[in-house]
């Protein structure tokens, strides 16, 4: 059947998304469950973000949640609806790492998606179970580096998201390779799409720039099993993102989004944002990175 017709399933270690979109785990506090179970339930993989994501449920819940209880909630919420859903961990915030992987498998999350760093060791937390383990990388070299580390502790990925340069928040680019030829993500797939299949031929994800039917039919015939959206889903009434946000994106220009540098990510890394968002205006005030106040 024509891709333009009926978009082909996603299959993640045995689960099955009846559409091949992964819906981006958006923070702080974009994507959360009322998001993440919307798309589930719409047949794609519905996606919490992890990041300070004990503050947000103790402030929804008047009362504290420890790290571990709070993505045990969320990931809980996220699978009412029924569907595919997990949740979107951040290595570079590793205080809160491993609870947040450990509360994520025992809540049953169908799918541990790791970026924001390389998620070398995300396997030797906890046995995953049912749970597939998917590492966010922006180069096969970056792959093979955790597809050999990940070997080495009786593991290997059950899929794979690469990100290009056009991916929204945290880049795994420097600032000067962003706008490389060779880094275009279309670019970038075919030898991490060879690499997936040296290391058992899981599936690969794409992300950056991903944004209407014909993106995703175009990435389908290139090879790809899936894509990853996130701006699609930020100003819907599922997100839980502030009305001021959701306005500032949908009247955003091209000219409105920019890869930031001071502030940028809180991980050290080039962050694209809309200049005229409220985190990012606050925190350019303030002369210093987002918070999770």
């Amino acid at each position: 059947m024509p891709f333009e017709k009926n978009l082909p399933q996603l299959k993640i270690k045995g689960k099955v998304a009846h559409v091949p979109i992964v819906q981006g785990g958006m923070g702080i506090g974009v994507s959360l469950s009322p998001l993440a179970s919307a798309v589930a339930a719409e047949g794609g993989v519905g996606i919490v973000s992890s990041a300070c994501l004990n503050r947000l449920v103790s402030r929804r819940n008047g009362k504290t949640f420890t790290t571990y209880d709070a993505v045990y909630e969320e990931i809980s919420l996220a699978k009412s609806k029924g569907g595919v859903a997990g949740i979107n961990i951040m290595v570079a915030i590793q205080q809160d790492y491993d609870d947040s992987v450990r509360g994520a498998i025992d809540a049953g999350a169908d799918v541990i998606i790791s970026g924001g760093g390389l998620p070398l060791n995300l396997p030797g937390i906890k046995n995953p179970e049912e749970t597939a383990l998917v590492p966010i990388i922006s180069s096969a070299r970056a792959l093979e580096l955790i597809c050999k580390k990940w070997e080495r502790l009786g593991y290997r990925p059950d899929a794979v998201v690469l990100e290009g340069p056009l991916a929204g928040g945290h880049l795994g680019f420097k600032f000067d390779q962003i706008y490389l030829e060779a880094n275009k993500l279309e670019n970038l797939f075919f030898p991490v799409k060879e690499m997936s299949l040296k290391y058992g031929g899981f599936p690969v994800v794409v992300a950056g720039g991903v944004y209407t039917h014909d993106d995703i039919v175009r990435f389908l015939r290139m090879g790809a099993d899936g894509v990853q959206m996130g701006t699609r889903f930020l100003a819907t009434e599922e997100s839980s993102a502030s009305a001021r946000y959701k306005q500032a994106v949908v009247n955003a220009r091209r000219e409105d989004i920019l890869v930031a540098e001071k502030p940028g990510s809180p991980c050290g890394m080039p962050f694209m944002v809309i200049k005229n968002s409220p985190m990012f205006r606050s925190a350019l005030e303030a002369k210093r990175g987002p918070s999770c106040d």
